[in-house]
């Protein structure tokens, strides 16, 4: 992902056919058409509804349709194929996960270029994820399973919605920084993973907020940190992982914009502003709220920067993990 990339408008213009237009006019011609949001995973996740707010958003805005398309497949590699091969012209937008950060180490190819196929946009919003323990289990802090397991080697397992996820991600770097003798279980859904959990299954469980809140305000499962450097409103109470004392655990799921390689740098920062004002309504933070979802829209360097980061961070734990697709 290139930082600070700058190109002359009249060269994009020229490249799409809009040399003799100066700066407003081109400004104000975007967009004439629809514009494609790409999700790629199947609807009705958070990366989906960040995605149909933003798109709805945009469509009121400019009224043209901005319209999601979900294209699931091969831990997202098929939607971020197919978007980092559309036209640069601000027609095609992808709407990315942290899945798109780790797959280009997790699988052997992946159908996209991480520091050549796309600019960054914005980072749109972030959440944390959530460390769980069964009711049975004797730890009331992080602290205390840390040395749970550690009095325990080998009797500790830890489920996740699936290998490669988030999660998983999460709990391979809890247990590599802090030396754990603790084994991975994965599932095929983070419902599933915290039904592990909660049968008892397996006694730990890293996860996102929304299938774990629920079941810890009924006592079904204590929560002892979210990973995240800062606490969330959703569960009142419960630290993050960095005041429970471990700030290098420290990581959030995420939503970033992206849109193709040479993209104009023009209707890069109008979507970027835009995105930015839709971002702070009240009534977009209401609903992104009961996920734990954090609104940022953030400038396209620092959203660029920050995937670069991620890149590297999650690239690391794979190899060390040895965690393979």
């Amino acid at each position: 992902m290139r930082l600070n990339r700058r190109r002359f408008l009249t060269a994009s213009c020229t490249a799409l056919g809009f040399a003799a237009l100066p700066r407003s006019a081109f400004s104000q011609q975007y967009p004439t058409r629809p514009v494609r949001v790409i999700v790629p995973f199947a609807a009705g996740g958070p990366n989906d509804l960040v995605a149909r707010i933003i798109a709805q958003g945009l469509s009121d805005r400019f009224g043209k349709q901005f319209y999601v398309e979900n294209i699931g497949g091969a831990g997202g590699n098929i939607g971020a194929g197919q978007a980092s091969k559309a036209a640069a012209d601000g027609y095609t937008i992808f709407v990315a996960s942290p899945s798109y950060v780790v797959n280009p180490t997790l699988f052997e190819t992946v159908p996209y270029d991480f520091d050549k196929s796309f600019d960054a946009v914005t980072l749109a919003v972030t959440a944390p994820t959530v460390l769980t323990v069964h009711p049975s289990v004797q730890a009331n802090t992080v602290k205390e399973l840390v040395a749970f397991i550690k009095a325990t080697p080998g009797k500790f397992s830890y489920a996740s919605p699936g290998t490669g996820t988030p999660p998983h991600l999460v709990g391979e770097l809890f247990r590599l920084s802090l030396q754990l003798d603790i084994v991975h279980v994965p599932f095929n859904s983070g419902g599933a993973a915290i039904g592990s959990t909660l049968a008892g299954h397996t006694p730990v469980s890293f996860g996102a907020l929304p299938p774990a809140v629920q079941h810890v305000k009924e006592g079904k499962l204590r929560a002892l940190a979210l990973t995240s450097t800062t606490s969330s409103q959703v569960l009142p109470g419960i630290p993050s992982i960095a005041e429970a004392g471990y700030p290098e655990i420290a990581a959030d799921i995420w939503t970033a914009i992206l849109v193709p390689a040479g993209t104009p740098r023009e209707i890069m920062d109008m979507l970027q502003r835009e995105i930015a004002k839709l971002i702070a309504q009240p009534e977009v933070q209401d609903r992104l709220a009961p996920l734990g979802l954090l609104p940022v829209a953030s400038s396209s360097d620092q959203c660029a920067a920050h995937l670069a980061a991620e890149f590297e961070k999650w690239g690391k734990v794979i190899r060390d993990a040895g965690i393979k697709s």
